[in-house]
């Protein structure tokens, strides 16, 4: 590690492996956030087919033992738009 790295980090905390698994921990957080901000512009094509079904027709085509895996009432519907993404439906 560059010596210049090592000297800022030594002004801020002793123990350089904890800041630095901070700051690992933290970046793999960011990355995380930036996919999932990704994907939900840009749903893959199988999510897009899955929507388009609904909540209610996919849960009914799950096995019986899966029946209770969520509950169909909660939450929000949403639809997709290509061109402004994931909405809720007008009322």
């Amino acid at each position: 590690m560059p010596a210049d790295l090592l000297n800022g980090i030594d002004h801020y905390e002793r123990n350089r492996s904890r800041f630095i698994a901070e700051a690992v921990r933290h970046e793999l957080k960011r990355r995380r956030r930036l996919e999932l901000q990704r994907s939900l512009d840009t749903p893959h094509p199988d999510s897009l087919a899955t929507a388009g079904l609904g909540l209610q027709s996919w849960a009914k085509s799950l096995p019986r033992a899966d029946g209770d895996l969520l509950d169909p009432t909660a939450g929000v519907a949403v639809r997709w738009s290509a061109d402004q993404g994931w909405q809720e439906p007008a009322a």
